[in-house]
């Protein structure tokens, strides 16, 4: 009998209780989808006049589906584009060893994360209306843009300080022993370690803006991808559970793709730290520099 470094191998009665357990479970989840299918089919929600016009027609696409889909990765886009720099910002002056950098980032990333996001969109609607003179399409777009900037860079800036402090402290102790400011140790020893700690977290957060967009839909009528819904439906005969499934369908897409790209940027930055290497060496200004080489295989290890 082996025995794992977590857990102690499973004896005849373990297995078995575990295969009951499956099965009971297999079981319960096929009786609850019979349940939801039976149910829908007495609603006529499965006939398939319901669902043909998004396999037969390219319009629910065109007039509907794509445009939706085009502003909700705007909106995340641009999101994205100015919370992340943000956020990295006010990460790092939480770790500010001066009193007023560390205190004004600290209570800006707590304040905007303790509002939930729905009511920093409102408020940034109802601001822009009274004190701009923007169209009300463009008007929605930024107050949609602003609340998830203003609660995901407060998130952002959390995920980078955690990351920074992950590190272990002889990093930074070795960067002081050459002589290394405290802006280069950031720069070059701290951010550059921390990225693959932080890019699960990251990327999470990206599929958090992604799907927060539908609340611009649900309270600012913005014309993203959730809000496509109410009109499709209407124009093709009620047809309500389709039109979610579908654009639940889009979303799984979409945000699996994300976790893919990140998922092999990952590997990719890991698999990269194994064969680089950097090394610090004097800047004709009396400074110091950080010089690139590449690395050089003798007896199967890497040296520089």
């Amino acid at each position: 009998m082996t025995t794992s470094v977590l857990f102690d191998a499973q004896g005849p009665r373990a297995k078995q209780r575990n295969v009951l357990y499956t099965v009971v479970f297999v079981a319960a989840l096929a009786a609850a989808a019979w349940w939801v299918l039976s149910s829908l089919a007495e609603k006529n929600q499965l006939d398939w006049v319901k669902w043909e016009p998004f396999f037969t027609s390219p319009q629910p696409w065109e007039t509907y589906i794509w445009p939706g889909l085009q502003n909700t990765l705007k909106a995340a886009f641009f999101a994205l584009l100015i919370a992340l720099p943000l956020g990295a910002l006010f990460g790092i002056g939480r770790l500010s060893d001066h009193r007023w950098m560390r205190m004004p980032s600290g209570v800006v990333v707590e304040f905007f994360r303790a509002i939930p996001v729905l009511i920093l969109m409102i408020t940034a609607n109802a601001a822009y209306a009274e004190f701009t003179t923007l169209a009300t399409e463009d008007r929605l777009l930024y107050a949609v843009v602003t609340g998830l900037v203003l609660y995901n860079a407060s998130v952002l800036a959390e995920i980078v300080r955690a990351g920074i402090l992950s590190l272990p402290r002889g990093q930074t102790d070795a960067a002081k022993a050459i002589g290394m400011r405290k802006g280069q140790t950031m720069r070059y020893v701290l951010l550059p370690q921390s990225v693959t700690a932080m890019l699960p977290a990251i990327v999470s957060q990206i599929v958090v803006i992604v799907k927060d967009t539908a609340l611009g839909g649900a309270v600012l009528t913005f014309p993203e991808l959730l809000a496509s819904v109410r009109p499709m439906s209407a124009n093709y005969g009620a047809n309500t559970i389709a039109c979610f499934t579908i654009i639940a369908l889009i979303y799984m897409a979409l945000n699996f793709a994300l976790t893919s790209f990140a998922s092999w940027l990952e590997g990719r930055l890991r698999r990269g730290k194994k064969s680089t290497g950097a090394v610090v060496g004097a800047a004709p200004d009396g400074g110091l520099e950080v010089i690139d080489a590449p690395p050089v295989k003798t007896g199967g290890t890497d040296k520089i």
